[in-house]
């Protein structure tokens, strides 16, 4: 095997996360051969790296002999070093690595072959600690959309509008709440959704401005870990006030299509199939999707994404369910089944579940209700 240079392309990088156990906007990940790595590190990081990493070796600039070459240049050409001195000069690397970075290591003399399928096995395959990250990121979650519906729930109706002490309730300050709460708890979502009607017909308008009543309001809340890293992922759709037959319809139809693929999978099960499998109960309620031969009525609510993907160092990575993909799920794997119905001019319903495929299902890491009752959650 050839040995593998990582480069990270911020601190979000998480190949460089997985391999080294350290996030870091900036530094070099080399392991030589299996138990022979090393992770170097800036004199701003090498005590945090000293304390986290799970490198072999961590060093500080004097030890690795690093030089200042500019932006791109200075890690790679330490790299090139570090490498001929061990005699090798060929490596791989992780396909997220910078272009500038690659051309710099091939302008340093180092063979080198992108990685395209690097950790892609070992990071589908939660451990159970990995398990544990997961969960408690996904009750971060939970906790999340309840301080959000929490507000909703105390909202006033005024001229079709929510209002809470005395000023319009938006989604920005469902959002400030939300992170604030996910702060306190050791988390983070900088990108969360809490998008009202008509715009959440937009699957990932991420929401702005006064949150109308009578009309659904979609919070999908995916925080990660400021220790471990992983992500959860969560998605419920609300009403405040009286809810409107047709959101109603669509909120019943997306919830027997989420049971229909959490039901569905196992391992062994081909993420096409579980994707088809939400499809068709969609088709069957009178709705469609954007699948082939499941397109349903023209003009209607329809579902425009995939009905899953994995969640881990990423918020989105392998598996993949969604129509083409016919590589099966494997035991480990830990994804999300969300389901959603669109329809511009009127808005959306998603509700999604995390959980790990089991040879005997999903263990499903969910456990907060799915209403579109406000009261429901409180």
């Amino acid at each position: 095997m050839k040995p593998l240079v990582l480069i990270p392309s911020g601190e979000a990088d998480s190949d460089f996360t997985y391999a080294s156990g350290f996030p870091v906007e900036t530094g070099l990940y080399i392991r030589f051969a299996e138990g022979d790595d090393v992770l170097v590190a800036s004199p701003l990081e090498i005590d945090r790296a000293r304390s986290q990493s799970k490198a072999a070796r961590k060093l500080g600039f004097v030890e690795a002999g690093y030089v200042d070459h500019g932006e791109y240049a200075s890690w790679p050409r330490l790299a090139a070093r570090m490498l001929r001195e061990k005699g090798l000069e060929e490596a791989r690397v992780s396909p997220r690595l910078q272009a500038a970075y690659l051309e710099e290591l091939r302008a340093a003399g180092v063979d080198v072959e992108i990685d395209r399928d690097l950790f892609r096995a070992e990071r589908r395959h939660k451990s159970s600690e990995e398990a544990g990250f997961i969960q408690a990121a996904q009750r971060a979650a939970e906790a999340a959309v309840t301080e959000v519906v929490r507000q909703l729930s105390q909202a006033d109706i005024r001229d079709g509008v929510l209002w809470l002490e005395d000023r319009p309730l938006t989604s920005e300050r469902l959002y400030a709440r939300a992170q604030l709460l996910l702060g306190e708890l050791g988390f983070s979502c900088p990108d969360m959704i809490v998008a009202g009607s008509p715009e959440c017909a937009m699957p990932h308008f991420r929401g702005e401005g006064p949150i109308r009543a009578g009309a659904p309001v979609i919070i999908d809340i995916f925080p990660s870990g400021r220790g471990s890293h992983y992500y959860g992922d969560l998605t419920r759709t609300v009403v405040v006030g009286e809810i409107p037959d047709e959101i109603r319809r669509m909120h019943a139809a997306v919830l027997q299509a989420l049971d229909a693929g959490i039901e569905s999978i196992r391992a062994g099960v081909a993420g096409r199939d579980v994707h088809h499998a939400v499809c068709q109960v969609l088709v069957d309620r009178g709705y469609g999707s954007a699948t082939k031969g499941y397109e349903g009525p023209e003009g209607g609510p329809k579902m425009n994404h995939s009905t899953g993907h994995g969640v881990g160092l990423d918020v989105h990575e392998e598996p993949s369910l969604r129509g083409p993909n016919e590589e099966p799920l494997l035991e480990g794997d830990v994804v999300t089944v969300e389901p959603g119905l669109y329809l511009l001019g009127l808005g959306g319903v998603r509700i999604e579940d995390t959980g790990m495929v089991t040879s005997n299902g999903l263990a499903n890491f969910t456990s907060i209700t799915r209403s579109l009752d406000p009261k429901d959650y409180l």
